[in-house]
């Protein structure tokens, strides 16, 4: 690899070999050579004199591309698609005649955006059903064991393990969703010519409206759509990049989300990410195992939400039938999101397969609050003792007082059942005060909740995407 120049880390670092595929020269112009077939065969099945020979030539040489011939013509023609045409041409010289035949530019560029951002949603898709999969397990396992909850990042109630982790995974299934809609709505440009009107391919076909309609149904079909956009300028509505980019950024949204709160449970030292066995946290302080992945997870995710706005001050500033700002802007913004998309999935799976949980640390914490909690249990059952609720109530309120300021100022352990117990007005044992102080009396439906979410939610969603769960995880690179 040359050492002297910019390499994107998305490439050499970060993104996985398959989406790097995608977003390939090879991919891309490859790509540009199947829908010069598809024109060529549509034209010929509707009539125009496009013969079946010129048509296997074309099909012979869909891969061989030569990438300096490209450049050549390019520097001579300053146009990156006839410079293409002219170098398949040199190796189809019977079909050079008919390659690109009433076609403008926006055909072969357009088309092929469409199909590969169709092609990269649905590599994420995969990979996002993979990581709702180790999430599921992660939750199943730990559906019942207790943990603090937090607001504000304050201690509150009581929750679970596992139901922490439907919380990550809910906002995985909404994301699944989007991807399942935009990928069944992406829609080809097709064949609209140079303002969208097909006014070159009603003049090849001789005013026959029809067999201009047809040819877009035939070069769909080839290409695998349904359907193409009804209508258009010279290019599709930039629109179309910045909704998929929306749905990127929603995936780096969410997968944000989950890295932040893995990077606090770290400093809880509850929960941690992976940590391999010659794993190095800090150059200087070799105890540290820094959450390097779920921080890593943020950093990309920062990136994608940020590069959503490009297609969408794109699509903003887009003059009447076409212009062609879009054009850089969208060499580089698109494929760089997928890219860091990919990368963040990749993160998030080897995170998420192997989240390493720390019950002693997360029983602590929980006992630490717990006398708090079990506050109002303790004065409902020394009500139904006897006690006056409103007096009860404010003695409770100032024990915490004193017991927090024991915990904060002093650095002494939770004393407030002690104090409790101490107090007349309770008249209750330290025993039948201890006996408030277990956990699993707190967490609600947490368990119940867990299950039924993995089975009304999550498992339909497996079952639909079994294919995926076959693949095997993509390693990281770093």
């Amino acid at each position: 690899m040359p050492t002297n120049t910019y390499e994107s880390p998305l490439s050499s670092r970060y993104a996985s070999d398959e989406m790097l595929y995608l977003f390939s020269p090879d991919k891309k112009f490859s790509t540009w050579r199947r829908l010069w077939v598809a024109l060529a065969r549509a034209e010929m099945e509707l009539g125009l004199p496009v013969t079946q020979e010129q048509v296997d030539e074309l099909e012979a040489h869909l891969t061989d591309i030569d990438y300096a011939k490209a450049a050549q013509w390019e520097k001579k023609l300053r146009h990156d698609v006839m410079a293409h045409v002219h170098t398949y041409g040199e190796l189809c010289p019977k079909a050079m005649p008919i390659i690109h035949l009433g076609a403008t530019s926006c055909y072969v560029g357009d088309n092929t955006d469409v199909i590969l951002m169709r092609e990269g949603l649905e590599l994420v898709r995969h990979k996002l059903v993979r990581v709702i999969n180790c999430l599921a397990k992660f939750a199943r396992a730990y559906k019942a064991m207790p943990t603090l909850g937090f607001t504000h990042f304050q201690a509150a109630q009581l929750v679970t393990v596992g139901k922490r982790a439907t919380l990550w995974m809910n906002e995985l299934l909404m994301d699944l969703q989007e991807v399942d809609y935009r990928i069944s709505t992406l829609k080809l440009l097709g064949s609209k010519g140079t303002t969208g009107t097909q006014a070159s391919f009603l003049e090849l076909f001789e005013g026959d409206h029809e067999k201009v309609k047809e040819l877009e149904r035939k070069i769909a079909k080839e290409m695998g759509f349904d359907s193409v956009v009804p209508v258009s300028g010279q290019t599709y509505s930039r629109k179309m990049d910045a909704n998929v980019l929306s749905t990127l950024s929603g995936i780096a949204q969410s997968a944000s989300k989950f890295a932040t709160d893995m990077r606090l449970l770290c400093h809880l030292k509850e929960v941690e990410e992976p940590f391999e066995k010659n794993q190095i946290g800090s150059s200087a302080m070799p105890y540290k195992r820094n959450p390097m992945r779920c921080e890593r997870i943020c950093s990309l995710a920062r990136y994608v939400m940020v590069d959503a706005a490009n297609p969408a001050i794109t699509t903003a500033t887009q003059w009447f039938e076409r212009t062609l700002d879009d054009s850089a802007n969208k060499r580089i913004s698109i494929p760089e999101a997928f890219l860091a998309v990919d990368a963040i999935l990749n993160i998030y799976q080897n995170v998420a397969s192997g989240l390493v949980v720390h019950p002693k640390v997360i029983e602590k914490h929980v006992l630490e609050e717990l006398p708090f909690m079990a506050s109002e249990n303790i004065m409902m059952d020394a009500v139904k003792r006897g006690g006056n609720r409103q007096e009860l109530h404010e003695r409770i309120r100032l024990h915490s007082i004193e017991a927090g300021k024991n915990v904060k100022d002093l650095g002494l352990p939770n004393n407030l059942i002690d104090l409790i117990a101490a107090d007349p007005a309770f008249g209750m044992t330290r025993e039948e005060l201890t006996a408030h102080l277990e956990p699993s009396r707190y967490i609600g439906r947490c368990p119940q909740q867990v299950e039924e979410f993995l089975d009304e939610e999550v498992a339909p969603v497996l079952a639909q995407y079994a294919d995926a769960l076959d693949e095997q995880a993509t390693e990281l690179k770093v």
